[in-house]
């Protein structure tokens, strides 16, 4: 029934929207690269020792532990406490285990016996009993908490050392990162018991999906104080994302903010990392080798031979991390390199006077020094560039200063390369040497090191090695283009590499692309951060090319790739926007039951009201007015939150049709969800006929049985006592299997007695449909409530062994209004509706609220089933008015 009342073109529409939104789902979730991460391994079985936590501390977080990690031998010797490495804390995110340490730990362990544990780190982690903190935001501040007392027992481990610890190093996945950065907000905790802090794919800015109010209450708290002290804070931050590949935690989520007298904070994607270069999704960015290993790298680079601790200089720390996360030179780190090198021995010095030049070192080849005068091409050419494809760590280019052929000391621009995965590079802007007469390249006496000297070109049909290509206009997430880059080379029998590099210069979220050419390469061009509104700079497409080849290159937009964007940048407020249609079709119900004494088919009147003009108009001009300082300060008056609108904008997530999109996407959904809504009402309706098949209808149907006061009084206490989740859901159980019964008793009969009392009522077979079309739709709304409050249901389940009662319990207020209102529309039959004096009241009520649900609840989900229950207490309340 309720597809015959489908117009055909509104059903093709509706399978259309399911076929855009498949193919913005498909780029979300399938439309990454493979996953090219080496998995980590343990060299001998790993071992997790339990340590022994005050009495007090365990009585109050029975769930939470703590656990040193260790191998083998190692693990045996430090079964016996004090120890003396250097302490690192890895903190689990949301679900996440304990025993994830284990790859880095164990990569930390390799590189300690390397040195023969000149120096080593010890891995604790905290077992957080794997909470769906991302899902309930009421156990963040007691993990908080708990980490606080971790530090200060970690550190009592190492009392009587010689180079005992004050600080400890955090690493923080996901939710676990944010805990870490909560710990500054504690009345008693001293900022210098962390002296680094490493997140890996940490929703810094926001929640993922705002599911309650304790988490968005944490987040404000944690990065308000962040801002706020920021001049004060200390604290060496690297924040690390996972690229695309991560589906769960959109990279643009994990950017610290980036505040101009705070510059002790760094996010990258890894993608962008030197010596990793890949995507990780959200847990193997935990496991990822190539990642692991340059995080190890970093921390052995941070301690201080003095301290055998990670160094305190806030300095080192930055640079240290900006060598191994940003920008690697292909050489090892060195606090305070050496700016003059020497430029002495045996070596052979060879002038070279063309501006093109390779030379290949084959087995036995002499020390060389190759020298290019900069003189004459100074009047030719803007920049110097230079490519080597031998990866050692050993300075190799060098800057002469007025010289004639040779010089003994020269100026050391190795720091200035930049590795590449096959080769290292360096491009000079010659007008920022003005000093410098001569460059010299240095080939040691080994094979396959490659040198070319090339000026820079723009016109990619020449025989150069290295291009620039300006992606101008492009700045904004909604943007997503596909580039094709065909490869044609002549007479090259040997296998030849290029590298693509997308380079976005207002956040560290570069991707590279390895190519085997001749060959077409596709690359994805789109972005995770918004270029901000005061940054001219322009991404860039960098090609390390082949001097044997021709290239085209061809980019054209992609419309899967966009539809990607909004349903990574906005499919977590999909919800609010289905509340928002369904209840537009709700109120029409409830409109038509008042005007024409019939309730019309939800599909019906889901076409005829629910339109974005109903809802974004007031959206929007709300906005505008914001911007002036009386209507700010008059909606600051009457305490109303902030718009919904205005959070985006100020994440840059506000684009152009947007709220459209989501809309179309929103009505979409609710048509579906109706379907299944009615389908399963009548489904449920028919089984209950065939199982029961009573002989005798009753003759009254009555709003306000004996039994319903005590049902209401049950569900109340079981929502006191344990979960408000539970309770809804109870309620809505009853809801669910109350009606199809009631509205399939009516239909079979179609006259009762009729009584002077609202209590007793009589019920026509179009009574019955009417029921039957309300009941559905108000099931299609309460499923939606249902569903947001699941979050704390599923973790009150997962932690009854610890807690019978959940607290605190974000959805105990709601129960508490909506178990009565659910109780009593479970009698409700239409017929004792339509008669109501309140009717006309209640059918205005969905259509304001259908904009208060967008307005303040598209990144505050739980605000949503705050709008809905106002609509159905009204229609609970026409019983009896």
């Amino acid at each position: 029934m309720f597809l015959h009342s489908v117009n055909l073109w509104n059903l093709a529409f509706y399978v259309f929207m399911v076929f855009l939104a498949t193919l913005g789902l498909w780029d979300v979730f399938f439309g990454f690269e493979e996953n090219k991460c080496s998995m980590s391994y343990m060299f001998e079985y790993p071992e997790y020792q339990k340590i022994e936590l005050p009495k007090k501390l365990a009585k109050r977080y029975p769930a939470y532990e703590l656990y040193l990690y260790g191998e083998g031998s190692y693990a045996e010797e430090h079964k016996i406490l004090p120890l003396t490495g250097i302490p690192v804390l890895f903190l689990p995110g949301n679900a996440g285990s304990y025993k994830q340490v284990r790859s880095i730990g164990s990569i930390a362990l390799r590189k300690a016996e390397d040195i023969d544990f000149k120096y080593h780190f010890d891995f604790f982690s905290v077992n957080f009993n794997e909470e769906l903190v991302a899902l309930y935001g009421g156990s963040l501040q007691k993990q908080t908490k708990f980490v606080h007392e971790c530090i200060k027992t970690i550190l009592k481990l190492y009392k009587g050392q010689e180079f005992a610890p004050k600080s400890v190093a955090i690493i923080g996945h996901s939710m676990g990162g944010l805990v870490a950065r909560a710990l500054l907000t504690l009345k008693n905790f001293k900022q210098d018991l962390i002296n680094l802090l490493v997140t890996q794919a940490t929703p810094h800015v926001a929640p993922v999906m705002p599911l309650d109010r304790f988490i968005t209450d944490f987040y404000m708290t944690v990065n308000n104080y962040w801002i706020l002290n920021a001049r004060h804070i200390n604290l060496t931050t690297l924040s690390v994302a996972g690229g695309f590949r991560d589906y769960q935690v959109r990279s643009g989520l994990t950017f610290l903010p980036k505040l101009s007298h705070h510059t002790s904070a760094l996010s990258v994607v890894s993608s962008a990392v030197p010596k990793t270069w890949v995507s990780t999704d959200h847990l193997s960015i935990v496991w990822c080798k190539q990642l692991q290993l340059t995080t190890i790298r970093a921390f052995f680079d941070l301690i201080d031979a003095d301290t055998k601790q990670i160094t305190q200089n806030s300095k080192k720390k930055l640079s240290v991390l900006n060598h191994h996360f940003i920008r690697h030179p292909a050489k090892q780190f060195e606090e305070n390199p050496a700016i003059i090198s020497e430029l002495t021995g045996t070596s052979m010095w060879v002038p070279v006077k063309v501006s093109r030049w390779t030379y290949v070192a084959y087995n036995e080849s002499d020390k060389i020094y190759f020298t290019f005068p900069l003189a004459n091409h100074r009047k030719i050419y803007t920049h110097a560039y230079c490519q080597s494809t031998m990866l050692d760590t050993n300075s190799w280019i060098f800057g002469c200063i007025n010289s004639t052929s040779m010089c003994r000391q020269g100026v050391d621009l190795s720091w200035k390369a930049e590795l590449l995965p096959t080769i290292k590079s360096l491009t000079l802007r010659l007008q920022d040497y003005p000093s410098l007469s001569h460059l010299v390249v240095y080939v040691p006496s080994v094979h396959g090191s490659k040198f070319v000297l090339s000026s820079r070109k723009v016109i990619l049909n020449t025989s150069g090695l290295y291009y620039n290509i300006e992606l101008l206009n492009f700045g904004q997430i909604y943007q997503a283009f596909k580039i094709n880059v065909v490869s044609k080379c002549s007479g090259v029998k040997e296998q030849i590499t290029s590298i693509y590099k997308l380079h976005i210069p207002w956040s560290y979220e570069d991707s590279l692309t390895i190519a085997q050419v001749p060959s077409s390469t596709e690359i994805s061009l789109k972005l995770h951060v918004a270029q901000p509104e005061n940054d001219s700079h322009v991404a860039l497409l960098k090609m390390y090319t082949s001097s044997d080849c021709q290239y085209e290159v061809t980019i054209r937009t992609s419309f899967s790739q966009i539809l990607g964007q909004v349903v990574r940048f906005h499919g977590g407020a999909l919800p609010a926007y289905v509340v928002s249609s369904i209840l537009l079709a709700y109120g029409g119900q409830l409109y038509s039951l008042f005007s024409t004494g019939y309730c019309l088919e939800y599909s019906t009147l889901l076409d005829k009201e629910a339109k974005p003009y109903k809802v974004d108009p007031f959206v929007i001009m709300t906005k505008f007015l914001l911007g002036y300082k009386w209507f700010k300060e008059l909606w600051d008056a009457v305490l109303l939150p902030e718009l919904d609108a205005i959070v985006l904008t100020s994440q840059s997530m506000c684009f152009p049709l947007v709220s459209l999109i989501l809309f179309l996407f929103g009505t979409c959904t609710a048509y579906w969800s109706g379907l299944l809504s009615s389908t399963s009402v009548r489904l449920l309706s028919s089984l209950w006929l065939a199982l029961k098949r009573p002989a005798e209808l009753p003759k009254d149907i009555k709003v306000m049985s004996p039994d319903l006061p005590f049902l209401m009084i049950v569900l109340i206490i079981i929502s006191w006592t344990t979960c408000g989740a539970l309770a809804i859901l109870l309620s809505y159980l009853y809801y669910v299997f109350k009606n199809p019964k009631h509205s399939r008793r009516s239909e079979k009969k179609s006259n009762h007695h009729k009584d002077s009392s609202v209590q007793h009522l009589r019920l026509s077979a179009n009574d019955a449909e009417d029921s039957l079309r309300m009941h559905s739709t108000v099931i299609n709304l309460l499923t939606w409530i249902v569903l947001l409050s699941m979050p704390s249901l599923i973790y009150w389940l997962k932690n009854l062994r610890y807690y019978f009662k959940l607290s605190p319990d974000p959805c105990k207020p709601l129960a508490f209004i909506l178990i009565p209102t659910m109780v009593i529309l479970g009698n409700t039959h239409t017929v004792s509706v339509k008669s109501s004096k309140l009717l006309k009241t209640a059918s205005q009520f969905p259509l304001p609220l259908a904009v208060g649900v967008i307005a303040f609840g598209s990144s505050h989900l739980y605000r949503v089933p705050c709008f809905v229950f106002i609509p159905l207490l009204f229609h609970a309340l026409c019983n009896f008015m």
